[in-house]
């Protein structure tokens, strides 16, 4: 499946089918060698640039975070905007979510929460999580059964990422529908099936369930799906940190906004966290070789890094091939450390088994500090977070 070439957010081309040099990048599917600032142009996204990121740390009065920095977070829509309103003093919230498809995460899944965890303490705002337990029944061989488990255990390990209680609400889609029912109507009549084939490429022969889920993924992008937070208020923006296989989503959602008199939603886009087995293809909790999960211990974490892809090809030495050094270009916050690192390694002054070495004790360090912060998650914990009886918004 292709994504078409964007040019604005209200009418999309034609789609193209990819030559075998393009990758492909779907919400479900990422394969081949991704080049970013293609899908920047194929998907009609604005990259980060060096004003922004400037204006960024004047209006917080702090630092970017790492990632904006080195460029891993690195395409946005309207970004600048909610700046703009954010400096007049006008509030938004944070949308992001998890598809809850096994019982542990892995790294690549941590990425999206640590940095929206960044976002809601830098601008104090409210955050909704949503927990698509519905697309993954209707995309994999679980039961609803299955889903509501992977849905509990994932929480889990959002909340040991540090979210504060008063400005997070979690939510699953199967038990929180009712209140997102009134927009993934709106939604739905706005867009029709062929629309819904052409962004997404759905065959004849799908399930119904996936033609309508978009709408369930764009409903949280709108203030008015979250009555006990905000009201029956219209005027709240939402930003929405995620990885750029997601876009597409959003696209549609951003199409329908005015016409149904909403705020279009804004987006930050990451770059994918790649697998073990190469840059080239993203981790995946369906791949235990190709992945670090946050239940991992030392000595699995060490056995899986000390496999993981190198690139060295003859005798030449790449840090984009390298998977070890790019896992440091996401957990490793000393710019200097790093940039040193990256250095002795293309000089050949440091093996690839050395950088292995510096990335397990960093991993080794992140993982057992989350193992530690989840074990006081209970159940009871889980459930205030997903409650509606309590009040969230803006101090």
């Amino acid at each position: 499946m292709f994504l078409r070439k964007m040019s604005n957010d209200e009418k999309a081309e034609q789609n193209v089918p990819p030559t075998e040099e393009e990758a492909v990048v779907d919400p479900w599917t990422v394969s081949g060698k991704v080049d970013y600032d293609k899908l920047i142009d194929r998907f009609g996204s604005t990259r980060i640039d060096d004003a922004l990121i400037a204006r960024f740390e004047k209006i917080t009065g702090k630092p970017a975070h790492i990632w904006i920095r080195r460029g891993l977070f690195f395409s946005h829509r309207d970004l600048n905007e909610v700046l703009d309103m954010y400096e007049k003093g006008k509030k938004f919230y944070l949308y992001t979510g998890r598809g809850p498809s096994s019982d542990a995460l892995h790294l690549g899944h941590l990425v999206p929460f640590l940095f929206t965890k960044y976002l809601q303490e830098t601008f104090r705002v409210p955050l909704v999580i949503q927990m698509t337990d519905d697309e993954k029944f209707l995309w994999k061989d679980f039961t609803l059964e299955q889903c509501a488990v992977f849905t509990r255990e994932n929480a889990k390990d959002i909340i040991a990422t540090g979210f504060e209680l008063n400005k997070t609400f979690i939510f699953a889609n199967t038990s929180y529908f009712g209140s997102l029912y009134p927009n993934v109507l709106r939604i739905e009549r706005c867009v029709t099936s062929n629309q819904v084939k052409g962004i997404f490429g759905f065959g004849e022969n799908e399930n119904i369930g996936k033609y309508s889920f978009p709408a369930v993924q764009a409903a949280p992008s709108f203030s008015t799906s979250f009555p006990f937070m905000f009201g029956k208020r219209k005027d709240i923006p939402c930003l929405i940190p995620c990885a750029i296989d997601q876009d597409p989503y959003f696209r549609m959602t951003r199409d329908v906004a005015p016409r149904l008199g909403y705020l279009k939603p804004a987006l930050i886009h990451s770059k994918f966290f790649p697998s073990l087995q190469g840059p080239k293809t993203k981790m995946s909790a369906s791949s235990a070789l190709g992945a670090v999960f946050l239940t991992d211990s030392k000595e699995e974490i060490a056995n899986k890094i000390n496999h993981s892809y190198v690139g060295e090809i003859d005798g030449e030495r790449s840090l984009e091939q390298n998977v070890a050094y790019q896992y440091l270009t996401f957990f490793m916050e000393d710019d200097d450390k790093l940039k040193e690192i990256g250095e002795k390694y293309e000089k050949g002054l440091m093996l690839s088994g050395e950088v292995k070495e510096v990335l397990i004790e960093v991993l080794d360090a992140l993982v057992k500090k989350h193992q530690e912060a989840r074990s006081a998650v209970t159940e009871e914990v889980i459930d205030s977070f997903f409650s509606t009886n309590r009040k969230i918004g803006f101090n």
